[in-house]
């Protein structure tokens, strides 16, 4: 879109056919982007949910974290249970 503002109607559609644009999805873009930088009081309220979210992701990546942690000591305790059973299963057959 920045590229296309300085340009022409001609060259802007030019451009369009080159990049496989319709000139009708450039001027929405166009639209969009006014109303985007005209409006920012959504963005105050997005931002706040934004940080939440942040957070929350926060929380639960620290929660697998210690899940992954606990169960990759399960495991190990377990592989552990089974060789010491395994060395003491036979010593005891000999």
């Amino acid at each position: 879109m920045i590229h296309t503002a300085s340009l022409d109607e001609e060259a802007r559609s030019a451009w369009c056919r080159e990049n496989g644009v319709y000139l009708a999805e450039l001027d929405r873009w166009r639209a969009q982007a006014s109303e985007s930088l005209a409006d920012p009081s959504p963005a105050s309220g997005s931002s706040k949910a934004e940080r939440q979210s942040r957070q929350e992701i926060r929380k639960l990546q620290r929660d697998l974290a210690r899940k992954d942690k606990a169960l990759a000591e399960t495991a190990a305790l377990l592989v552990l249970s089974k060789k010491l059973e395994a060395i003491f299963h036979e010593s005891g057959d000999e």
